[in-house]
C-alpha cells in the first residue's frame, strides 16, 4: 500500500515542490524531502490520509511557509565562531611549548635549511619563486631541498611535536 501511494504521488509532489521552491530560495528536493518524511510519519501513525493528493498539496505548501519563516530568522555569523577549547589555559602552554620546541629545532637545523624553513613558515605566505630567490637557489631544487629539511626536522624534534 506504502509503495503504490509513493508512487503514485512521485510526479505531483516533484510539480508541487518545484512550483514552491523559489519563493522559499531553497532546492525543490528539500521541499520534497521533508514532505516524504511527513508523509511517512503520518503513515507509521495513522491511516493515509484520505485524499491523499490534496494533503500533498497542503504538506508542500505548508512545509513552503514554514522553510520562509525560518530563512527569515536565520542571520549570518559576522565572523566564525570562536572555537572556545583553545581558550584553555593548559592547551595555550602546551602549544606555546610545542612552538618553542619547534622553533629550536628548526635553528639547530644544517645548512640552508632555518631559512629554507622560516621562509616556508613566513605570515606572508611567499611563493616558491619568492623563497628560491631569497635563498638564491633554483625553484626546482626548492622541494627536494625542502623534504630533505623536513626530514632532519622530524629526526630533530621530539616525538610529541613532530606528531602535531
Amino acid at each position: 500500500m506504502t509503495h503504490d501511494l509513493v508512487t503514485a504521488l512521485r510526479p505531483l509532489l516533484t510539480a508541487e515542490a518545484c512550483a514552491e521552491a523559489y519563493s522559499t530560495g531553497t532546492e525543490p528536493g528539500d521541499i520534497e524531502q521533508a514532505v516524504w518524511l511527513r508523509l511517512l510519519e503520518r503513515l507509521d501513525a495513522e491511516d493515509p490520509p484520505p485524499d491523499p493528493q490534496r494533503w500533498l498539496r497542503s504538506a508542500v505548501r505548508s512545509e513552503a511557509r514554514r522553510t520562509r519563516r525560518t530563512s527569515r530568522l536565520e542571520q549570518p555569523y559576522p565572523a566564525e565562531p570562536v572555537d572556545d577549547g583553545a581558550c584553555d589555559p593548559e592547551q595555550l602552554a602546551l602549544a606555546a611549548a610545542r612552538g618553542r620546541a619547534l622553533r629550536e629545532a628548526v635553528r639547530r637545523l644544517p645548512g640552508r635549511c632555518p631559512r629554507l624553513m622560516e621562509a616556508l613558515l613566513s605570515p606572508e605566505d611567499l611563493t616558491y619563486r619568492e623563497i628560491a630567490g631569497e635563498l638564491g637557489i633554483s625553484q626546482g631544487s626548492l622541494g627536494p631541498e625542502r623534504s630533505r629539511c623536513l626530514g632532519c626536522l622530524r629526526r630533530l624534534l621530539p616525538p610529541e611535536v613532530a606528531a602535531r
